[in-house]
């Protein structure tokens, strides 16, 4: 288990950016599953949508890629130190798909497995989960570049 604490050393995104709030599980090379607690005091919900908050969709791909990041940093052995010094670019997001709606009550968990690896590049197959309901699914591709 990795909690918060840890993962603030690992990713340079902070409140109200940081969108993984524990990793529960982490397979080097190849799997994680992390997650995330929606609640009704994000700052997305002002205008995502009054009197009616759905978490956006594009706030589920930062998580799994957020995740994929945490699993590519702890997958390639660097201190905490040599992790400071660089960050996780998008590279592609593909096939995504939204099934249903993340609402402030939910546990986002997203399942994110290597697809492929090579050097700096990263292709990871993500799932977002609430309970046993596939809420998205998209392919993301990363480089992990110096900051």
């Amino acid at each position: 288990m990795i909690d918060v604490i840890e993962i603030q050393k690992i990713l340079p995104h902070r409140y109200p950016f940081l969108l993984i709030d524990r990793v529960e599980e982490l397979i080097p090379e190849q799997s994680i599953k992390a997650y995330k607690n929606v609640t009704i005091g994000e700052q997305i919900f002002q205008g995502h949508f009054p009197g009616h908050p759905i978490y956006p969709g594009v706030m589920i791909l930062e998580g799994m890629a957020q995740a994929g990041g945490v699993l590519a940093f702890k997958s390639m052995n660097m201190t905490n130190e040599e992790a400071a010094q660089k960050v996780v670019y998008f590279m592609s997001i593909d096939g995504a798909k939204f099934r249903a709606p993340v609402r402030p009550g939910d546990k986002l968990e997203y399942h994110m497995n290597v697809v492929k690896h090579k050097g700096s590049i990263w292709v990871l197959a993500g799932k977002a989960y609430v309970g046993d309901v596939l809420m998205s699914e998209a392919e993301l591709k990363a480089m992990i570049v110096d900051k």
